[in-house]
């Protein structure tokens, strides 16, 4: 069974626009079977959103936010987050969703550089998935794919 991830919407961003090879590791497990992307719709609306600001050099026009969009709906599997989820509650209430959809789904980790949600991953929280970087995610041990 592949491990279900969930991503924020900078991890996302560092995949769709800037291409960033700290995400190498998380490539590789989604294209082996070893880990299955999972978006709502409440991540997706946001994702949306994010594609839009000026990102400097690699701000997109309506096309290229297209294309992301396109490319992250191959990568992730819809979803639809359960309500009324009792968890504890991010510092940020705009990424109280990235734990829902984590919790709602038996998430195996949920990928960020987020300081709010970084926070959320101390043992006095007992979240019953993993809050990593990237870069920690990387340094996991990989699960083989049947």
């Amino acid at each position: 069974m592949p491990r279900p991830l969930v991503l924020d919407s900078n991890v996302w961003l560092d995949w769709l626009v800037f291409e960033d090879a700290a995400l190498s590791v998380l490539r590789a497990d989604v294209a082996a079977g070893r880990a299955e992307v999972i978006i709502d719709a409440a991540c997706l609306e946001e994702l949306t959103r994010v594609l839009a600001y000026p990102l400097q050099r690699w701000t997109l026009d309506a096309d290229g936010i297209e294309r992301a969009l396109g490319q992250c709906r191959q990568l992730a599997r819809l979803v639809v987050t359960p309500p009324g989820l009792q968890l504890p509650r991010c510092a940020d209430a705009d990424d109280q969703k990235f734990l829902e959809l984590a919790a709602g789904h038996s998430a195996f980790a949920l990928l960020s550089r987020d300081r709010e949600l970084l926070r959320m991953s101390r043992p006095r929280h007992a979240l019953p998935f993993h809050i990593v970087t990237p870069a920690a995610y990387a340094a996991l041990p990989r699960v083989e794919s049947r």
